[in-house]
């Protein structure tokens, strides 16, 4: 006889699953009113984050973040530099003919930041602007563009014209 070694996905989990991938995709869940999905998927995330050692936090009604636990701590800075910071769009003026893709093959999103010195995935924070709000590096510059230039993604190129040009202090992170 043959043991079944199937491991099964506890229900709080597969709960959990459904109504982030709801949330996710806009799919309307058991109620009508926005406000009740929302706090339902906010207690199903704060049990299921009770279980956990890495905390989960509901964030702007529609994303979770992992907060800062013993197995991810608070990142240390490498290194402080000054740069130019500047923003830009998914705007085909803007970008390449592919303008909602970075260099590095993922989708543009909030956070992303082009720079031609740093790797990509390089985590970086812009405390005199953003706080401890940390940006990865994803994209690339022009290749006339300086090293010292960081370019930070908006969705819109109004928002992005609107950041300018900013001469800042930028901390690499660990």
């Amino acid at each position: 006889m043959t043991k079944n070694t199937k491991k099964s996905i506890p229900r709080l989990s597969l709960i959990f699953i459904f109504v982030v991938s709801c949330l996710l995709f806009e799919v309307p869940l058991i109620f009508g009113n926005k406000d009740e999905e929302t706090a339902l998927a906010e207690a199903i995330i704060q049990s299921y984050s009770d279980n956990k050692e890495d905390k989960l936090s509901f964030l702007e009604g529609n994303s979770l973040i992992s907060s800062v636990s013993p197995n991810n701590p608070e990142p240390k800075v490498a290194k402080k530099i000054n740069v130019i910071a500047t923003a830009y769009s998914s705007t085909i003026m803007e970008t390449d003919e592919s303008p909602f893709f970075t260099a590095s093959g993922s989708h543009v999103r909030d956070g992303t930041m082009a720079n031609n010195l740093f790797p990509f995935g390089t985590r970086v924070r812009i405390p005199e602007i953003y706080g401890d709000k940390i940006f990865v590096v994803e994209n690339r510059l022009n290749p006339r563009i300086g090293p010292n230039h960081i370019d930070v993604w908006f969705p819109s190129y109004e928002e992005a014209l609107n950041f300018g040009r900013k001469d800042v202090y930028i901390e690499i992170l660990e």
